[in-house]
């Protein structure tokens, strides 16, 4: 890959622009040591009252659980992530206990609290030299069942993590989408004040 072609319009780390979600990658093995350093630091990802829903199950290359964590995938998503390390499925609790109280109730803000998350994650992977892409495309029925997610936690997304790899291992429609993607301008993302989005 060329030099990155992204351009922040403001003053912003590296790691930002640096980050991005590649379907190539080498298939070599990742320690379990490096892949829960990514956990790690998701885990410290803000919540409201520190509820912490987010959840990640993984299989990793090469072990007992990775060929059951891939026939999850839609075939799109199976066809370029079988080359990848580790794949991780992430999911939220969707109850709490407030502090003082006994009961659970509603975490209305699971889904944003575990995008947090994943983000850490997402930038910890590329810090450390790795990568990471976020897939909607997954059998979120047959994930629930084949991995025993109970009722009270909802499925957002699997993530392969791997290393970059050669895009000429892609299917030809895909290798000229293997770049770091551009982002909308800020002003059509942000506003002061009311809505003029």
């Amino acid at each position: 890959m060329s030099a990155n072609p992204r351009v922040a319009e403001y003053a912003i780390h590296p790691q930002f622009t640096d980050r991005w979600s590649p379907r190539a990658f080498t298939g070599e093995t990742i320690p379990e040591e490096t892949l829960l350093s990514f956990f790690e630091a998701a885990r410290w990802a803000p919540s409201a009252y520190n509820s912490q829903p987010w959840r990640f199950l993984y299989a990793r290359r090469d072990t007992p659980n990775w060929e059951r964590f891939l026939g999850l995938l839609n075939e799109f998503n199976r066809g370029w992530a079988q080359h990848a390390s580790a794949l991780v499925i992430v999911i939220s609790k969707t109850t709490f206990t407030a502090p003082g109280a006994t009961e659970e109730t509603p975490a209305l803000w699971h889904t944003f609290d575990t995008g947090s998350a994943w983000g850490h994650l997402a930038l910890q992977a590329s810090i450390s030299g790795w990568h990471t892409h976020g897939m909607a495309g997954f059998d979120q029925e047959l994930t629930r069942k084949e991995l025993k997610i109970p009722e009270g936690y909802d499925l957002h997304a699997a993530v392969a993590v791997g290393k970059l790899g050669d895009k000429a291992t892609l299917a030809e429609y895909l290798q000229a989408r293997e770049e770091p993607s551009p982002r909308r301008p800020l002003r059509e993302l942000a506003a002061e004040g009311e809505f003029t989005l």
